[in-house]
């Protein structure tokens, strides 16, 4: 963490000192020691640093540096269970490269020794008063640096017990303490690693990090012969590798996987529209799904399609993309709304039903995404996520008799008031869209974005163990609340927290901080087992059953958005990079082929 001068401080208890030290010197010149003495403590920003940053000027530190002994007294002052990194807590971040420079800005490595700490034997939960202790900075003030420190146990406790028992395999069995290989990924191995890499190296976990990219470099076998998930494969494996190499700008094979990878999901579009086919055999080849394609699935695939044209400077991985975009743009829509199956094969809608959650959810945030990474150049991107935005307030919001905005479905003209967890993305999603709207309706956006972050809330602290169901409803007496046993579970999702994130770089709001606290609070006392995190099966129960599932998007997303929460905005500043819908950072490109 970053600790430096809240900027806004008032300079007039400078003045006040100075004016009595006039005084004194008048009266009695033994007193000008005091004085000064007094003076070294006023927060500017030189004698700030003297007093919570390390002898080195230029280097910031967190509440790890210095001397074991001093960290331990910090976590004892602040009531806190001591936590263990083994080399994860990091001392100091650079960025380098301003946004002048129209290059993106890279992380370096932490730099720094931590202090070694103690194991927690058993899982912790620490209030939220205790754990704003370790704020240097008053948390009613608009602007907190936290050292996010329970974030980074967390992510240590869910890799150590992956790579305990399941190290390249998939995902973590923390139940049975083995390894899931699924078939979404057509025989590749090792996602929770590939979704890792970036939330390893953002938070300091360098001996972790340098395992990681280990098994990428030796042991990340593409020439697998399984039927795999396009869209999973893409957001997960193709925007892992991108990411990490952004941030690091090492190549260690992670740009030659990227392209192989990218190379492999070609086939899915040799259809008879270019729109392509849901799932793709990786050995043939070769498309191996018939029927409908998923708009979530085909309209998720711009972002890093365009970053692999960028660094292998060959415009097909665009072309591709812009080919779904030019049919989705001309395709009447009911409404002007975007139904979430279309035929690869005729190219019309297959059914109209409606949804900003499953099927239909990340096809919304990649139009504006899409036109935030061209550095706001993409103009279609921006006209058809801003009048997709239209039609959905105009016929998928609601309010609940108990005041709550929420995104209904639409089924054929039907509304069903159904809001799944997956849809709570789109607060972040409308919040960081609200300043590029037309002016008199950005504050508009903003306000929705809030309200619907806030709905999402409410169906966390509606449940006994205040984390959400998968989905809720707003019919039949229920508000927010999941009414079906089916949808009362939870599987680690980080959708409402991916929205407190935005919401907070985009306010300042100190609530979402509370919010996010709350779920670490809640992750850590009833989805942490003793070989990692596991989703649970009813969210309403005071005695949770858990799934047996450490998901890889746990590590790649839900852990990352909890500790940019609680960063420093310059930590992935928004201006700079935006987040593929596996929250892999991808930059902003502001020259085309800037980065060959």
């Amino acid at each position: 963490m970053v600790f430096r001068k809240l900027p806004g401080v008032s300079a007039s208890g400078m003045g006040l000192r100075l004016s009595q030290k006039f005084v004194f010197l008048l009266f009695l010149s033994g007193l000008v020691t005091l004085c000064f003495g007094a003076l070294f403590f006023l927060p500017d920003s030189v004698r700030l640093k003297r007093i919570f940053l390390s002898k080195t000027d230029t280097q910031p530190v967190t509440v790890g540096s210095g001397s074991e002994n001093d960290a331990k007294e910090h976590l004892k002052r602040t009531e806190v269970p001591e936590a263990q990194f083994h080399g994860a807590a990091p001392t100091t971040c650079h960025v380098v490269q301003s946004k002048s420079s129209k290059l993106p800005r890279v992380l370096t490595q932490w730099t720094g020794e931590p202090p070694s700490l103690p194991v927690p034997s058993v899982p912790h939960v620490c209030p939220y008063n205790s754990f704003r202790l370790l704020y240097r900075h008053p948390i009613k003030a608009r602007d907190w640096y936290v050292c996010p420190l329970f974030m980074l146990q967390m992510m240590k406790f869910a890799w150590d017990n992956y790579k305990r028992y399941a190290w390249g395999k998939n995902e973590l069995r923390p139940l049975t303490r083995n390894g899931h290989i699924g078939n979404m990924f057509g025989g590749l191995k090792g996602a929770t690693i590939i979704d890792s890499l970036d939330t390893l190296y953002i938070m300091g976990m360098t001996e972790e990090y340098n395992d990681a990219k280990e098994w990428v470099q030796t042991s990340l076998d593409l020439n697998s012969n399984g039927e795999a998930s396009l869209f999973e494969v893409n957001i997960r494996y193709v925007g892992g590798l991108l990411s990490a190499y952004y941030l690091t700008g090492e190549e260690v094979r992670l740009i030659d996987k990227a392209m192989e990878l990218g190379e492999k999901l070609l086939p899915a579009f040799n259809t008879p529209t270019g729109i392509p086919r849901g799932v793709i055999n990786l050995g043939s080849w070769g498309w191996a799904s018939a029927g409908s394609s998923i708009l979530a699935e085909f309209g998720t695939l711009h972002l890093e399609f365009v970053h692999l044209s960028e660094l292998s400077s060959n415009a097909i991985y665009k072309e591709k993309v812009m080919n779904i975009r030019k049919l989705l743009s001309k395709i009447e829509k009911p409404h002007g709304l975007y139904p979430n199956f279309l035929s690869p094969v005729s190219g019309n809608w297959v059914q109209h039903h409606v949804s900003i959650g499953g099927l239909g959810d990340s096809f919304y945030e990649y139009l504006i995404k899409s036109y935030l990474m061209s550095d706001k150049t993409d103009e279609e991107a921006k006209k058809m996520y801003y009048s997709a935005l239209e039609a959905i307030e105009a016929n998928l919001v609601q309010k609940s008799p108990g005041g709550l905005t929420y995104m209904a479905e639409w089924r054929g003209g039907i509304l069903d008031h159904k809001m799944g967890h997956l849809a709570c993305f789109s607060g972040g999603m409308i919040g960081i869209g609200a300043d590029d709207g037309v002016p008199e309706k950005r504050q508009h956006y903003l306000d929705l974005a809030a309200e619907i972050t806030h709905t999402c809330h409410e169906s966390y602290t509606r449940s006994a163990t205040k984390l959400g169901p998968e989905a809720f409803r707003f019919d039949g007496g229920a508000e927010a609340t999941a009414t079906r046993l089916s949808d009362r579970y939870y599987i680690l999702r980080p959708e409402v927290i991916e929205s407190y994130m935005y919401m907070w770089r985009l306010t300042h709001d100190p609530k979402y901080r509370e919010w996010g606290w709350e779920a670490v609070e809640a992750l850590e006392q009833h989805c942490r087992v003793d070989s990692g995190f596991s989703g649970i099966r009813d969210v309403y129960a005071t005695t949770v059953g858990h799934d047996n599932m450490q998901q890889s998007f746990f590590l790649s997303e839900t852990l990352k958005y909890l500790y940019l929460l609680f960063s420093d905005d310059d930590l992935l500043p928004l201006e700079d990079w935006v987040f593929n819908t596996e929250a892999h950072p991808l930059p902003i490109i502001r020259d085309s082929c800037l980065f060959l």
